[in-house]
Formats: structure tokens, C-alpha cells, sequence
């Protein structure tokens, strides 16, 4: 679980960002399409794809693609930035078994047509590392227990009751293939259907971070882990949109610290452990330039 003091920063700086979001809904919807590059190669890349950021760009946004690739990658970029969009469009949209089933058909569509859609059946088990999923015999029971529990923890935290279902989810695995970026994207529909920022969960800290999370929730049950990292990542999006709608100019953290005359590492440790308002733009840590520590 997070303490209060990490509870009420997230608060305050909600508070701020509603503030400022108010009349603006242009600008919330270009910083949102804006991310979808970031948010599909990044979840990807968790997946193992061999798409960097610029391949996934070239892709989304200048629609070239390069000869090296499996196609199958490129399916994968594209279906999941329309799922992505569809998202944003649709940002109150009641999760349901039929609702995900709809985003699992959208990613697998012209990958694996006979599975998009549909929970696993029959003989269809599926193992990730030493986890194997749960007996398809009772995927389909499991995961309308796991939607209707959601639906009656409304007195929990939200980022507990969404950590909570992102660990279960994964653990039942339900789909054939897409379970991992199924379930990130679900992350966002439940953070924007409250009126939360979409969060981007990074490649790079997939090691140290978020595989580790579902190791402890698979032989503890606890899922603090994942609040943690949701929360982290979550402030990281509210200072991202604040400093957008507000600042004059975003510089990168170096830029910032030379200017400050604080250390480069110093900084980076900072914008790291979020005590300053830093955030990731394109791999890179930026910050509003007139920020100033008190």
C-alpha cells in the first residue's frame, strides 16, 4: 500500500491538473494522442518486440515501414494505437467481459483471428516463465468474479482496487496471446473512466519494477508493488500535463540542472524519485524551465 502523504500529493496535484484542464479539453486530448507512440512501443517492448520508438513512430505517424521487421510487429503497433484511441474516444465505457473482449479482438485482428476475442478453452493452457496460467476450463468464471469483485471494492483505494486487478488479471492470463498489453490498456480505461490521466508503464524498469511485482503478488498475494509503481508513474503523468498547460517552455532535466547549477546526476536521482516535477518525453527526462526548488 502507499502511505497518506504519497495519497494526498496525488490529490493535490489532481486537484491542479482538473484546474487547469477546464476549458482545454483540445490540449488534453493532443497531449493524450501525442503519447500513443510512447505508450504502444514501450508496452510492446515489454512483450519483447524488436521495435524501437522511432520504428514504432515511423509506423503510427508516417506510416513507413521497414523491411526488417516481422509484419506481425507492425499489426501489433497499429492495433494496439487503435485500441489506444478508441480509449480516449470512449473514456467511460463500463469494463465488462464483453467490453475487453472487444480490445482483445481489436489487437489481434489480422494477427491471430481465431483467438481475438475470446477467453481460452479446451486444451489451450499457456505458461509465462514458471507461472502457468489458469486451467482454461475455468477462465471464463474467474474472470467474471474478477470483473464483479472490482465492481464491489469501491471502498478501496483506487489505485489499490486497479493494482489488485491488473495482478489477478495477469495471474489468470485468460487469453491465448495479448494478455500483458490487454491488461495495461486496462490500467489506463480504469484510471480515465475516474477521471485520472492515462499512465505509461516504461520497458526499461520492467525488470526492477514490474516483473517483480507479479512475482511478490504469486507468492504473497500482495500487490503493493503494483500501487507503488502506479502511483509513481501516475504523478509522473500529472506533472507531465501541468507543466504542458502551464509552463512557458519544457526543457530536459540536464538543460534545467546546468542552468540551476545542480549536479546532472543530482538532477536525474530527482526527476528518478519524483521530488522534483520531471517527467519522460520520448526516453528523455524533461521539466518546465522556470521551475525552481523551494
Amino acid at each position: 500500500m502507499i502511505n497518506q502523504i504519497t495519497k494526498n500529493r496525488i490529490a493535490k496535484l489532481t486537484d491542479h491538473y482538473k484546474k487547469l484542464a477546464i476549458g482545454k479539453t483540445q490540449a488534453i486530448r493532443e497531449i493524450a494522442i501525442a503519447e500513443i507512440p510512447e505508450m504502444v512501443y514501450n508496452s510492446n517492448a515489454i512483450e519483447n518486440s524488436t521495435l524501437t520508438l522511432k520504428d514504432t513512430e515511423d509506423i503510427l505517424i508516417r506510416d513507413t515501414i521497414k523491411k526488417d521487421h516481422d509484419i506481425r510487429e507492425v499489426y501489433e503497433a497499429k492495433n494496439l494505437a487503435n485500441i489506444t484511441e478508441y480509449l480516449l474516444k470512449n473514456p467511460n465505457k463500463t469494463l465488462s467481459v464483453e467490453f475487453i473482449s472487444l480490445l482483445h479482438k481489436m489487437l489481434l485482428s489480422g494477427i491471430r483471428d481465431d483467438w481475438a476475442g475470446r477467453f481460452r478453452r479446451g486444451k489451450e493452457w499457456v505458461r509465462i516463465g514458471v507461472h502457468v496460467g489458469a486451467n482454461p476450463d475455468f477462465v471464463s468464471g474467474l474472470m467474471d468474479a474478477l470483473l464483479r469483485d472490482y465492481g464491489e471494492l469501491d471502498d478501496r483505494y483506487f489505485l489499490d482496487r486497479i493494482a489488485w486487478f491488473h495482478a489477478e488479471f495477469e495471474t489468470i492470463h485468460p487469453f491465448n496471446d495479448g494478455n500483458g498489453r490487454i491488461g495495461r490498456v486496462i490500467i489506463n480505461q480504469q484510471l480515465m473512466k475516474l477521471k485520472y490521466p492515462p499512465i505509461i508503464i516504461p520497458n526499461k524498469g520492467k525488470h526492477t519494477d514490474y516483473y517483480p511485482a507479479f512475482d511478490a503478488y504469486r507468492t504473497t498475494g500482495k500487490y503493493d508493488d503494483f500501487t507503488k509503481l502506479f502511483a509513481s508513474l501516475l504523478i509522473e503523468s500529472l506533472y507531465k500535463r501541468i507543466a504542458l498547460l502551464s509552463a512557458p517552455k519544457i526543457t530536459t532535466v540536464s538543460t534545467w540542472a546546468k542552468t540551476n547549477g545542480i549536479a546532472g546526476n543530482i538532477a536525474a536521482n530527482k526527476a528518478h524519485r519524483g521530488t522534483i516535477p520531471a517527467f519522460r518525453m520520448r526516453e528523455k527526462w524533461m521539466i518546465a524551465a522556470d521551475f525552481r526548488e523551494k
